[in-house]
């Protein structure tokens, strides 16, 4: 252990004397409170602070990465290229404690530049209310909205496994499925079916009622508030872009017998696809969990059928943990990144010269950041390749990171809360499975290296 201790000290003193070192530290220093002043976003307080983290924590991020590779990649490559490695193996070192000793560097590195970064981006973003003049209501907006982690529950979808059997068998019997069947197949048919029946679930028409129960709904504080977001989608675009309905929010189970949780009643008039919060009392939410959320389509408004979209037509928002521990999460999981990058390059680095080892990781850095478009593209090839897809290339595809799923600004920005289970996904995915296997294979291939040759 001390050797691996006296390898990584002395990593990290090479670093130090980089001029890389000192020219990313004082960019970031000088970038990170100019940005915290001089972003705008929507002219809102709330619309700088998301403006302000979503950049600065992607910005630190992105030059944290880069600087992770090349240091993992040249501090083992350098040894090779001026021959230090053979002083360095003459001592009383093993292989795979010099590899363990440099990969630690790297990550002592990171710990210490990523919690400097972080510290300052979250000590701008705290008193960035302070710098600029915001009436009291973009105050409660920016506490409500993004100084907070707010769990999201989604209304489940409805079973029209029945609904859609019946359509696709009067679907059959006509000319038009067979028309269907020669350019699309029937899983697809299938699928566009199920959708459709699940917007038919979530359409009013005018005079009707939709009504979404939630379940174990936990808010933080009692006292505090939840919200019920939105957005309408219309069969028919009203003149003023505009639809009327009615609103109930509590434990509506309670109508016929004694009311002992309050239900919230709102009469609102919204503009179409266009997002809408309501603000709701969290005492809404009855002890056990339960939150009804009803929309009436007004008929003497109203003369359009009124749909909530599948993906983001409503959704019910409610304060579960606070901003500054959903920030810490974020951070672990920008860590969790380097990590998995500086297994990457120590790996890359024991079989491969610099220029290579270097545009190797960063291939697989900018593949990871756009790991969803490529999986879905792989995907759309697979209907054609079939099987061989699925024994070849998939498990390859899948083995790669996939850092734009594990997006911390997706959560932070939004106010979204980013569990410790999700976190713990991550670092055991990211961390214990995949950078271990990296780890595991550079160990394995530098052992097994030559480093020189004995002539006689």
């Amino acid at each position: 252990m001390r050797s691996i201790w006296a390898v990584a000290v002395n990593t990290i003193k090479h670093f130090v004397r980089m001029r890389i070192a000192p020219a990313l530290i004082v960019l970031l220093v000088v970038l990170l409170p100019i940005m915290g002043l001089k972003v705008t976003g929507d002219e809102t307080l709330k619309g700088r602070l998301q403006t302000f983290v979503s950049y600065g924590l992607s910005l630190t991020s992105l030059l944290l990465c880069l600087l992770t590779i090349v240091v993992s990649v040249y501090s083992v490559s350098s040894d090779f290229q001026h021959k230090q490695i053979y002083t360095v193996l003459t001592k009383p070192i093993r292989r795979f404690e010099l590899l363990l000793g440099k990969m630690l560097g790297v990550i002592l590195l990171d710990v210490v530049l990523l919690s400097l970064f972080a510290s300052m981006i979250y000590a701008i973003t705290s008193y960035m209310p302070r710098f600029f003049d915001a009436d009291p209501q973009q105050r409660r907006q920016a506490r409500d909205e993004f100084f907070t982690a707010r769990a999201a529950l989604k209304p489940p979808n409805v079973d029209v496994t029945e609904d859609v059997k019946q359509a696709y068998k009067k679907l059959a019997q006509s000319e038009h499925l067979r028309q269907m069947l020669e350019k699309t197949k029937k899983r697809q048919i299938l699928a566009e079916l199920g959708k459709q029946k699940q917007l038919e679930k979530r359409a009013a028409v005018p005079g009707r009622e939709l009504v979404w129960e939630f379940e174990d709904v936990r808010p933080l504080d009692p006292n505090d508030a939840l919200f019920v977001k939105f957005k309408y989608d219309v069969a028919v675009n009203p003149p003023d872009l505009k639809v009327a309905g009615k609103w109930l929010i509590g434990d509506i189970r309670q109508y016929g017998g004694p009311i002992k949780t309050p239900v919230y009643s709102f009469d609102r008039s919204d503009l179409i696809r266009t997002f809408h919060e309501i603000r709701v009392p969290a005492g809404a939410v009855a002890l056990d969990g339960y939150l009804a959320v009803a929309f009436f389509n007004d008929p003497h408004v109203n003369n359009t059928v009124v749909i909530f979209p599948l993906e983001d037509g409503l959704e019910v928002l409610y304060k579960a943990d606070s901003f500054t521990a959903n920030f810490v999460r974020a951070v672990i999981m920008i860590f969790c990144r380097l990590v998995f990058l500086a297994s990457l390059g120590i790996l890359a680095s024991t079989f491969l010269s610099f220029p290579v080892a270097m545009l190797l990781c960063l291939l697989i850095f900018f593949t990871g950041t756009v790991s969803g478009f490529v999986l879905e593209s792989f995907d759309y090839l697979s209907e054609n390749m079939g099987t061989l897809y699925s024994l070849t290339v998939r498990p390859v595809v899948r083995l790669l990171p996939h850092f734009d799923k594990a997006n911390p600004t997706k959560f932070l920005v939004p106010a979204r809360l980013l569990s410790w289970r999700l976190l713990a996904e991550v670092l055991g995915l990211m961390v214990c499975i995949k950078a271990s296997l990296l780890t595991l294979f550079a160990l394995l291939i530098f052992s097994r290296r030559e480093i020189a040759k004995i002539t006689v």
